[in-house]
């Protein structure tokens, strides 16, 4: 990964609270996992941003690097790598992702 995709990575996630990398944007995923995510998101309403790792090669492989983890979706909050489509639906089920939102919309 090169400094500036870090930096490019390292911008969104200190400028946005909840920073979704997937396929397709947050009106227009274009895989299931990434819908998964966007529906867990917005049942929450809570404010988030996506970015198309379709569209940005670069950062369709930084991310990857950036996290070490292998598979897209990836979701931050608060600057901090959460988990993809599994790990989500998971701690929605537990109500432990609506506590982690809610403490991050709050800093």
């Amino acid at each position: 990964m090169t400094p500036e995709v870090k930096d490019k990575i390292d911008n969104l996630l200190t400028q946005n609270k909840i920073m979704v990398f997937m396929k397709g944007t947050k009106l227009m995923p274009q895989c299931g996992f990434s819908n998964n995510v966007v529906q867990i998101l917005n049942t929450l309403g809570v404010p988030f941003e996506t970015l198309d790792i379709l569209a940005d090669p670069e950062i369709r492989q930084g991310i990857k690097e950036y996290s070490n983890w292998p598979t897209i979706p990836q979701v931050y909050i608060d600057g901090q790598f959460v988990g993809g489509s599994d790990i989500l639906i998971e701690l929605y089920q537990k109500g432990e992702l609506q506590q982690m939102v809610e403490v991050a919309l709050a800093s």
